[in-house]
């Protein structure tokens, strides 16, 4: 098959991949289908293999966008609250806000260890509960516990149903 006719056929399905894969604003709908578009080109100039089915085809290409994504897209510039920006003097600090206070006060007077602790939490979920505190991941938590990572799930699962309840949701 042409690669012409290729394309033809399954822009559609290029074009919703493209959509479904925005990742905040880097890259557009357009740029993601180009991206597909040369990834596919690509292998047809080395030959694709004869009798490939369309979704195979279309499979691959999100395949590479995903990929693309994870890998190529840009990195964040860190910059310096003090680093001058524009020619009037003004620093990153004097235009952003200090919200640190406010946002220390808000969740001092929702919520504290404790509070949670107390909330009708088993043992056990207490024990999750302490190693998911000190930074463990589920996994390093079920092998300190002697459990399966699964059983550590359904039990951070009950503790977050229980701070529910108790209306720590916003």
């Amino acid at each position: 098959m042409e690669f012409k006719i290729l394309l033809e056929r399954i822009t559609p399905a290029l074009k919703a991949i493209a959509r479904r894969h925005l990742l905040w604003g880097f890259y557009s709908e357009e740029d993601l289908y180009q991206e597909m578009c040369l990834y596919l080109w690509q292998h047809y100039a080395h030959g694709l293999p004869i009798g490939i089915n369309e979704a195979y085809v279309i499979k691959g290409c999100e395949f590479h966008i995903q990929n693309f994504l994870r890998k190529g897209r840009p990195k964040v510039t860190l910059s310096s609250l003090d680093e001058l920006i524009g020619s009037q003097g003004r620093t990153l600090g004097d235009i952003l806000e200090d919200k640190k206070e406010e946002l220390r006060t808000g969740v001092d007077s929702k919520l504290t260890v404790d509070d949670l602790k107390n909330i009708g939490l088993t043992e056990k979920e207490k024990s999750v509960l302490s190693y998911l505190l000190k930074g463990c991941t589920v996994r390093e938590a079920a092998k300190e516990m002697g459990v399966s990572h699964v059983m550590v799930m359904k039990r951070k699962k009950n503790i977050i149903k229980k701070w529910r309840r108790k209306g720590y949701q916003k």
